[in-house]
């Protein structure tokens, strides 16, 4: 399966490829072949791709390509589907990186490279990394089975792919604590998002969070909304403080962090929230605001990856 978070039913009944595997029709350990004792000797691997083609006829009238593999190459591709988007972000988070120490900004070098047909602008979205139930678990796994296998050298590079995810997540916090004078203690900080990506009340291994508390245990009062996930992150962290509303979490704040990527933190009107934090001052973990208008509307904008004025 090939489902995202918050776009199953869409990936179900418009899925963008399916992938049959199935086992040859010797490798089917004895199980009866009821038809064939009927009289019918058509093959068990094609009465079974036959059905599956009924099952999704639909989509496949659509024209959703299908790839019918046998089990090791289809268990291979939704691995290895996870682990290039994995290291397609963390390509462009590592360019972030030196983007940062030049003086370049990774928003318009994504852009420029989106252009390459070979590369494609879909996953190069800078910012604070990935996190879900997927991407990480799933490079993980692939590289812990591959060292089982004797094909551990061929992942090593997924171990810098993860690296570099985290690394986004501690340059958020670092960022915020240098903006806050260099010592969180005491001081009032802002997270917009909880969800580890947007349309979705899913918190696992959400880099909202994990930023969150991090600065909670450097002493800072965190307060965190999120248009979706606020009883999700509540019960797996009640050490932090949850708002109503945008307009709650921001009062009084001495810096804003925007960690995920919702439509309606994009459509905020920033002159309307200028008046009520203590210091205007707002870190884009995502690359999705509009600098210019946060900066017109009297914020201190900075960004990952971005020169920040």
């Amino acid at each position: 399966e090939f489902l995202r978070e918050g776009f199953a039913v869409e990936d179900t009944l418009r899925p963008d490829r399916l992938v049959f595997g199935l086992p040859a029709d010797d490798e089917w350990y004895g199980v009866p072949d009821r038809v064939a004792d009927r009289g019918v000797h058509t093959g068990r691997r094609a009465r079974v791709e036959a059905t599956l083609r009924t099952v999704y006829a639909t989509a496949l009238a659509a024209g959703t390509p299908a790839v019918v593999a046998d089990f090791a190459t289809a268990e291979l591709v939704k691995v290895a589907a996870n682990a290039f988007l994995a290291t397609k972000i963390s390509f462009i988070n590592a360019m972030s990186e030196v983007c940062e120490v030049a003086g370049a900004d990774v928003k318009t070098l994504a852009s420029a490279l989106a252009y390459d047909n070979r590369i494609g602008g879909r996953f190069l979205g800078a910012g604070l990394g990935f996190g879900g139930g997927c991407l990480p678990k799933d490079i993980r796994a692939f590289q812990a089975r591959a060292e089982e296998m004797g094909a551990g050298p061929a992942l090593r590079f997924l171990d810098e792919v993860d690296s570099v995810n985290l690394r986004r997540r501690a340059r958020t916090v670092e960022l915020a604590i240098h903006l806050l004078g260099g010592g969180a203690s005491g001081r009032r900080v802002a997270v917009l998002g909880a969800a580890f990506k947007p349309n979705s009340d899913d918190i696992r291994d959400s880099p909202a969070l994990d930023v969150a508390d991090a600065l909670r245990r450097s002493g800072a009062r965190v307060t965190v909304y999120d248009p979706a996930a606020m009883e999700n992150a509540a019960r797996k962290f009640p050490d932090l403080r949850y708002a109503s509303g945008v307009a709650a979490a921001v009062a009084e704040a001495d810096v804003v962090l925007h960690l995920t990527e919702w439509a309606d933190f994009r459509e905020i009107d920033p002159s309307l929230l200028t008046p009520l934090v203590r210091r205007p001052v707002i870190i884009d973990g995502r690359n999705t605001l509009d600098p210019q208008r946060w900066r017109d509307a009297g914020w201190i904008y900075h960004a990952l990856g971005r020169p920040n004025v």
